[in-house]
């Protein structure tokens, strides 16, 4: 299972790992817990008083026991909900802070696989009427951050409604099928040789650099004339694509 969605509930790595393992032992004592999770005594314990204090887990008293159990996962939802009512009540406030920026061009620097997450969110919000990227190839698509992700992102691109052109490279061409079937992407290809470990991505003013390395980051910049000219190049390769 992946745990990293539990990111989003406010969980650290252990307490999901303790969540998880709860919720499929049902209402237990701490060591069956320790038994299945292969966590340390300690870290458990530590991260089972968290998880009570914030509503996820509860525990009932059996003689001298605790006997722990988890909140149903329909609870989970409704508490990200919550979070997000919450999140919108300062939405306005935030958006007037960021207005008053004196200066909104400029260069940004997103570390790590969540960094990049939001890099692509940022470009597909950026209002621009067209998506269009080159480069990456079958190592970026399939081993840095997954065919979920990139199913995700594409899901994203067609909720949105925002047209999108992508030149690839014939490693992902099957993968690349897939992607078209989701977003509705026109999608071109080139030889193989043109497989990368970057991804270019011109959209309105934007261009955003993803460099899927072992330690990835990307490179965004809001700039528009810097955009057009990385437009001419993706256009260049268009022409030279096939579909």
């Amino acid at each position: 299972m992946d745990l990293e969605i539990f990111e989003d509930f406010g969980f650290t790595r252990s307490e999901a790992i303790i969540y998880t393992t709860l919720l499929g032992l049902g209402t237990t004592s701490a060591g069956k817990i320790l038994e299945r999770s292969g966590l340390q005594n300690s870290v458990l314990h530590r991260n089972l008083n968290s998880l009570i204090e914030k509503g996820f887990v509860t525990f009932i008293l059996e003689g001298r026991r605790k006997l722990y159990s988890t909140i149903s996962p329909d609870n989970l939802t409704q508490y990200l909900e919550d979070k997000k009512r919450r999140f919108e009540k300062i939405l306005p406030k935030l958006k007037q802070i960021e207005s008053l920026a004196q200066d909104s061009t400029g260069g940004r620097i997103y570390k790590g696989k969540k960094g990049l997450n939001e890099m692509y969110i940022t470009l597909l919000n950026s209002e621009g009427k067209e998506y269009n990227t080159f480069g990456g190839g079958s190592r970026v698509s399939h081993n840095i951050m997954g065919d979920t992700w990139w199913k995700n992102l594409h899901s994203k691109i067609r909720s949105r409604k925002i047209l999108a052109r992508q030149v690839f490279d014939e490693s992902i061409r099957n993968f690349g099928k897939i992607l078209y079937k989701i977003s509705g992407s026109n999608i071109k290809y080139l030889p193989k040789e043109f497989e990368q470990l970057q991804e270019t991505i011109i959209i309105g003013d934007y261009v955003g650099i993803a460099i899927f390395s072992e330690n990835p980051y990307g490179i965004l910049i809001k700039d528009k004339s810097v955009a057009d000219g990385y437009r001419k190049q993706f256009e260049m390769l268009w022409k030279l694509a096939k579909k």
